[in-house]
């Protein structure tokens, strides 16, 4: 995504994002490091907080860019086309993050729908074919808590950090905790 990613999660202190490399994005997200290049080289999920600028550099993605690799994955598994992948993931970056909690995505295969209410999914299975949904809420569960022990990169000062955490702020308290283990 070419957007700066705002989401503002329970791990996440204010107005201090966090960007993740590659290779944790593609852990949190379930996909393969190869996927991952190809959307981002195509502009499908492109890296929201650093796009690569050469070689050597490093893509940082974002909290948002990780719910939608994760979701474009979870599309692909029940067989939706690239092409109308795109088209969603276009629909997914329009709206604010806080919609993406509680959008429901539905698709039967060849179309797929953002179903806000009961009463539009009710109305969808009603047309008598198969359908799937994607609850974007309980995705948005898992990635957090992928990402809760997953390495990240502070983009005001690059300072590594797990969890919100520091590298210093966890080697601190990894050495306190083995003074009290000792002194016990």
């Amino acid at each position: 995504m070419t957007e700066k990613s705002d989401v503002s999660t329970s791990a996440l202190p204010e107005n201090q994002e966090i960007g993740y490399r590659g290779a944790t994005a593609c852990v949190a997200a379930g996909i393969t490091y190869r996927q991952l290049d190809y959307w981002a080289r195509t502009g499908l999920v492109e890296p929201g907080v650093q796009s690569a600028a050469g070689s050597g550099s490093q893509r940082l993605y974002g909290f948002r860019d990780i719910l939608v690799l994760k979701i474009v994955k979870r599309l692909l598994d029940t067989g939706v086309s690239l092409q109308n992948i795109r088209t969603a993931v276009e629909h997914l970056r329009s709206r604010g993050i806080s919609d993406l909690e509680r959008m429901t995505l539905m698709s039967d295969g060849a179309s797929i729908y953002e179903c806000a209410s009961a009463d539009e999914i009710v109305d969808l299975l009603q047309g008598g074919q198969g359908v799937f949904g994607i609850a974007i809420g309980k995705v948005w569960s898992e990635v957090e808590g992928s990402l809760a022990t997953l390495q990240g990169e502070r983009v005001t000062t690059g300072e590594t950090t797990v969890a919100g955490l520091t590298s210093s702020e966890i080697d601190s308290d990894e050495l306190s905790e083995r003074r009290k283990r000792k002194g016990a």
